[in-house]
């Protein structure tokens, strides 16, 4: 028995809402878990290796099994000698099963060579159209690229950054109890709802939430993911930038709509939409562009006052007109 394999990725498959006991039973087989919300965790299991005398597949296969008996919930995990081939591994076929990657350095350059360079965990939209102008659109070309020619594409930290996660290096450990470096917000529709005002209504009342929550945490985020879920159960994601760290209302309700008008839904039969702030940092560490809005500055005002009067009254104490009365 190996400990060469000792992270493990896992993916709970539709069940945000017991993300928390999930959470607390993959605690029960190591104390070193990274939650990844909503539905995501990372766990070295290097230490219960030997106390449950089996290598991590086998025990990311009893895992699967308890999550399965106890909660209903099925899950995908990858195991790996890193968090980042751990991910790879669990990305590389369908859902509800366990999956291994290779620990050799020539067997981990085959098992990453075909794969998208957008595949890379830390590798965004942006980055990767960046290298695909270059040509460098599979991880393998990406590793077999020099150094240099990355760091002058990206810059310095972030070339090397690629550089070394082309070849499976990952030197970052899995960290127990990491701050959220997301957070999230869903709603679900009781019927296959295809009017898009009432989309658009959902996605006002998600973005009110989430910047709620920002702002009395003291954080504002970099970037929005909107996911819709459709009736016959398929998904959609897609990702947007924020022009600068918010946690302002009217900016994560603009970067919201343009998501949704980028996917022309068309009348599509939509069951729930999630919203996740991604890239969360300190507020009082992000840089702003000052505004000579006297527009904005009003509402920022008007934004606190609100902020205010939830915390004392509840969250539905005031909230702007569109939502007035609905569910």
């Amino acid at each position: 028995m190996t400990d060469d394999l000792h992270v493990l990725y896992v993916h709970f498959h539709a069940a945000e809402a017991l993300y928390e006991r999930l959470l607390a039973l993959l605690g029960g087989f190591t104390p070193v878990v990274q939650a990844l919300p909503p539905d995501a965790a990372l766990a070295d299991v290097r230490g219960a290796l030997r106390y449950f005398g089996r290598d991590a597949a086998e025990l990311a296969t009893l895992l699967r099994v308890r999550l399965l008996a106890l909660h209903g919930v099925d899950c995908t995990i990858g195991v790996g000698p890193n968090p980042l081939l751990a991910r790879m591994a669990a990305q590389g076929g369908p859902e509800g099963a366990v999956r291994a990657a290779p620990t050799d350095p020539a067997a981990v350059a085959a098992f990453l060579a075909e794969r998208p360079v957008a595949a890379l965990h830390g590798v965004g939209p942006a980055t990767a159209r960046q290298l695909g102008t270059y040509g460098l659109d599979t991880v393998g070309r990406v590793a077999a690229a020099p150094l240099s020619t990355l760091q002058r594409i990206l810059g310095a930290a972030a070339g090397r950054r690629t550089h070394e996660r082309a070849r499976g290096i990952d030197p970052a450990p899995v960290v127990p109890n990491a701050p959220a470096r997301s957070a999230g917000a869903e709603r679900r529709f009781g019927h296959d709802e295809l009017d898009p005002v009432r989309h658009r209504r959902a996605l006002l009342s998600l973005t009110e939430e989430l910047g709620s929550s920002l702002r009395a945490s003291g954080r504002v985020t970099r970037s929005l993911t909107l996911t819709v879920r459709y009736a016959d159960r398929s998904t959609t994601t897609r990702t947007r930038a924020l022009p600068e760290p918010s946690g302002h209302g009217a900016a994560l309700a603009d970067a919201a709509y343009r998501l949704y008008e980028g996917l022309g839904l068309q009348r599509a039969r939509v069951r729930g939409l999630a919203l996740r702030a991604e890239g969360l940092t300190d507020a009082g560490l992000a840089t702003l562009q000052l505004s000579l809005d006297p527009g904005d500055e009003k509402a920022r005002r008007i934004e606190a006052v609100a902020d205010r009067a939830r915390a004392r009254f509840g969250p539905r104490a005031l909230m702007p007109a569109t939502l007035s009365g609905a569910a």
